[in-house]
This record gives C-alpha cells, structure tokens and sequence, in this order.
C-alpha cells in the first residue's frame, strides 16, 4: 500500500514550511553495485574463470543462492520507512547477465514486489554490466538502449569497459530518462584512469542533449558507480552537476551528494578512506516542489549495522561477500544510496 507523507511530520526540513496541510506520494529511486553477481555457468566470451566451481575463489551454488538471499535482504529494506514498497527503480552494476537478475528477482523477500529486468551485454572484459528492476506498480517501459563508451588509448589497460544502459519510461505517469552508470574503475592510477571516466560521462552527457534538444524539460535521472566522487572532473566538469540547488538552471543537474562527501560521508571505503561513488544526479525540473508532477525531497545512503564489518581494521566498512578468494560471506563492498521523490496528492472535489 502506497504510504502518503503528511508534511506536518516532516516539519524538520524548512523544505516543508509553506505547506503543512498538503500530503504527498513518495517514489523511490535508488541505486546499488552488487559486487560481483555471477552464475556459475562458464561464459567463453568473458573471463568468468575465477567465478566457476573450478576456479580459485571455490564458487558453487551454495554461494551463488546465499548471495542473492543476502542482496535481497538490503534491497527489501531500502527507503521502506518512506514507501513500503521499497524502490519503484532500481539500477543495478556488476551483474553478469539477465540470468542473475532474474534470478535475484525471485527471491522471497522481493518476489511480490514483481521487479522486472532490463538489461543488455557489454564488451567488459570481467563479464560484468549494468542493468535495471522497476516495479511496474510504479514504472512502465516505453523504450531502452546501451551506449557505447570508447575508452581513450592509454588510459586503461583493457579496451573495453561497461555500457551504460538508458531507459525511457512513464514512473507515475510522467515521463522520465534514466541512465545507469558504471564508469572506468581506477586501477591503474586515479590520474592515468581519470581520461576513461570523462570518456563515460561524455558519452551519457552526449545522448543527454540529443534528448534535451526534443525535450528541453526532460526529467532525467544520471545514477551509479561513478568510481569518482562528487568532487571530481567527471562529474562537475562532464556532467556539470552542481552541489547546491540555486547554482542549477535549466539544462543542468544537481549532485544531492557533495555535502555529504564533503562531512566524510561514502558508500565505499579503501585504505581508511571513504569515496562515495555511488551516486544518483537528477535534472533540474526534479527541483521545482510547486508542480504536479513528482520532485526531488531527499537523498540517502542505505546503511545498517549487519551490512558492515563489526570488527578488527575494518571495522565500519561495507562488509563485503568476498576476502581476497575466500567467501567473507558479507553483503556487499558498496552501499547503496536512494533518493525520495514527493507528489502531491490533490484533494478530490466533490460535486454538487
């Protein structure tokens, strides 16, 4: 049952203030890298080997099936305070194939929320894509592509790295583009890899304005492992996503994110440090809250306690499902974050 937020409760944020008899619909928007969700079945075009029954981590059934209990478990929980319904979107990275995400889908604790899958193959050299679940309670599919990122010479060692995947839809009968990201990791240097992200986000940046020229007010959602931060070239220069509301115009998108980067938030932890790289950008009509449509209210990064290590060095840390080649049996190395979207509900007029 969907949950209406009556705005007199929510007086904490001064965002509410005008308006403290009105009632709103929440939508959730969230995002979430899996951490290596492979089959168990031998890909030739990939280099899955280590993924396999054979290979050096040990990988069987067992493992596959407690890993998606356990994703299940987080994706069942994220923003249900706000919408019992959990994310009416979902996108996904590092996913093998569509056999994995139909997979997850089925899972007990998600079933009945009937997600459904889009998904297409990339040339990544791990095998691993991106891809999208939307509860069709919420989300209608009109359309969805894969864009191709040409990475620059130099700047990574492999020549291909993951589409990104853009889908077009009706989310509550508005119509919405999102792009699900997951962009050159940093292996190699964050300096010598840095060319390969802007590459990426020149590719999304490129179909964004191709879709902005037919529609100059598309509300479009950029989400994903950015592997930068809010702070980097990437995202504030490519993209051009600002860190406060006043600074966007029409065109333009704001990062709900650089605050918390900046008070030492993050969604994964490397060498006592947090980055938060998994991010969701949304465009400026998200941002004007006297409209009928949905708009932006709040973003969150989805944390609980039995999703991070309790113990020892890295304590605090997203406790992930794997330590080195042994199954750590964790959740995952990333957390996810989600954003809140807020739709007035109209009061019915009565007749006479």
């Amino acid at each position: 049952m969907k949950r209406l937020i009556v705005t007199s409760l929510l007086l904490v944020s001064p965002f509410f203030v005008f308006a403290q008899k009105k009632e709103y619909k929440p939508v959730v928007i969230a995002f979430y890298n899996l951490e290596n969700l492979y089959d168990t079945v031998d890909n030739s075009l990939t280099s899955d080997e280590e993924f396999l029954p054979n290979g050096v981590r040990n990988y069987n059934t067992a493992i596959y099936f407690d890993k998606l209990g356990k994703l299940a478990t987080v994706i069942s929980q994220i923003g249900t305070e706000i919408n019992a319904d959990g994310p009416a979107i979902l996108g996904v990275a590092e996913v093998e194939n569509d056999t994995v995400m139909h997979d997850l889908v089925k899972q007990e604790l998600i079933k009945k929320r009937n997600y459904q899958v889009v998904h297409y193959d990339s040339k990544d050299l791990r095998g691993v894509d991106v891809g999208l679940l939307y509860n069709p309670k919420y989300f209608t599919l009109i359309t969805s592509d894969k864009l191709f990122v040409q990475l620059p010479g130099g700047s990574k060692d492999s020549y291909f790295t993951r589409d990104i995947l853009w889908v077009k839809g009706k989310l509550d009968g508005e119509v919405v583009h999102i792009y699900v990201n997951h962009w050159p990791s940093r292996v190699g240097g964050e300096k010598r890899s840095a060319p390969a992200r802007n590459a990426a986000a020149a590719v999304c940046k490129h179909h964004i304005d191709s879709i902005a020229k037919i529609e100059p007010d598309a509300k479009i959602i950029v989400m994903g492992d950015l592997n930068d931060d809010p702070v980097n070239e990437s995202v504030t220069k490519v993209i051009g996503a600002r860190p406060q509301i006043d600074e966007v115009s029409r065109g333009g998108f704001y990062n709900p994110w650089t605050d918390l980067y900046k008070k030492g938030y993050g969604t994964i932890a490397y060498q006592d440090a947090w980055g938060l790289f998994d991010q969701i950008l949304v465009s400026y009509p998200w941002l004007n809250k006297n409209q009928d449509g949905l708009f932006f209210y709040q973003n969150h990064i989805f944390k609980r306690d039995y999703m991070t290590e309790n113990k020892g060095r890295y304590k605090g840390y997203p406790m992930r499902t794997w330590d080195g080649n042994s199954y750590r049996g964790g959740y995952c190395d990333h957390f996810p974050t989600y954003l809140v979207m807020l739709k007035e509900v109209k009061p019915e007029k009565k007749g006479f």
